[in-house]
């Protein structure tokens, strides 16, 4: 019998709205990811906004560097950083140490990023971000390689620079977005797709085709914003207004479009009925990752909001533990 390998992971954007001792929360997050790999999850993914007073995470690699130091086996990665906003160079080089004191254990996953005032401050041109992704990638891609960068392009040129140490194990370049023309780009020239809420996995797998890959080829990482409990109506309950904060400060980013064309969620119950967010006890959310694992066999990690915004380490962990136990094994079994 032969059994599909699938990662299980969890997600972190290390928010804290109580603004109160980020000190403890890191502590507490890096004990609690340590906890998890011992229950059984695959991998962890951060990711990345700048200037939220909420301290949403400004700086995965530190922390995927750390986490590194507290695992042995999970995979680290970031969905997503927001490549346009980066010196391509400055981040290989980052990249490419956490790759080595990870034991190649680091994915690096970017996106194009929406928010006006992080491409102010950065400099940068919200209308450049398809050509700041593609010289981007390219210029990561040849820095990994050990060889010199040699790149004349729109945005960036480059003439005989090395980044040393190279990676041993270069890392995967993922890509995400919601967006048709992301996707694409991310079938194109990445190395896997980044999905949010499982937007996008048809259009992945057609653009596969599209480009010229065989499907086989493809592979997906899936941001999976379920809420996952023994009594998911009384978990969603318990956890709602972190939901309606979560939703609605992506909302009125733009990350689902203009912010004066898509209207904030009026309270909890709409944003968990009408948002990204899927509620399932045991059994249910063992039938719907068995369902979409098996449509989309191109996925190689599901991962999970470790905990929402402003909810207590101590009630995400509850989670994690009621999933690990009553949910991992029944789908691993499953794809057997």
């Amino acid at each position: 019998m032969v059994t599909r390998e699938i990662n299980f992971g969890l997600w972190y954007d290390f928010r804290n709205p109580q603004g109160d001792n980020f000190e403890s929360l890191y502590a507490a997050s890096l004990e609690q990811i340590a906890w998890a790999e011992g229950l059984g999850f695959d991998s962890v993914w951060l990711t990345e906004h700048h200037f939220v007073e909420d301290g949403y995470t400004p700086s995965p690699l530190v922390l995927a560097a750390a986490i590194g130091q507290r695992t042995s086996r999970m995979r680290i990665g970031t969905n997503l950083m927001l490549l346009p906003l980066a010196d391509p160079v400055r981040l290989a080089e980052d990249a490419a140490a956490v790759s080595l004191l990870t034991g190649g254990r680091f994915d690096l996953g970017v996106g194009l990023g929406y928010r006006q005032l992080e491409f102010d401050y950065f400099g940068r041109n919200l209308k450049n971000r398809p050509s700041l992704m593609e010289e981007g990638v390219a210029i990561l891609r040849q820095a990994w390689s050990g060889e010199p960068i040699e790149h004349q392009g729109k945005r960036f040129n480059l003439s005989g620079l090395g980044v040393a140490p190279a990676p041993v194990h270069a890392p995967r370049i993922l890509m995400g977005g919601m967006a048709e023309p992301a996707i694409e780009r991310a079938a194109r020239i990445g190395d896997g797709f980044l999905s949010t809420g499982g937007i996008g996995h048809d259009v992945y797998v057609d653009a596969l085709a599209k480009v010229g890959k065989p499907r086989e080829e493809g592979a997906i990482f899936a941001g999976h914003w379920g809420i996952i409990a023994d009594d998911p109506e009384r978990e969603a309950a318990n956890v709602g207004e972190y939901a309606l904060y979560q939703t609605n400060q992506y909302v009125s980013w733009g990350a689902f479009g203009p912010p004066d064309e898509v209207p904030l969620f009026p309270d909890a119950e709409s944003a968990l009925r009408d948002g990204l967010y899927e509620l399932h006890d045991g059994p249910g959310a063992v039938a719907a990752l068995t369902d979409m694992l098996t449509a989309y066999p191109e996925i190689k990690d599901v991962h999970f909001w470790a905990q929402f915004p402003g909810e207590s380490i101590e009630s995400g962990s509850k989670r994690m533990a009621y999933i690990a136990e009553n949910v991992l094994p029944a789908v691993r079994s499953n794809l057997s």
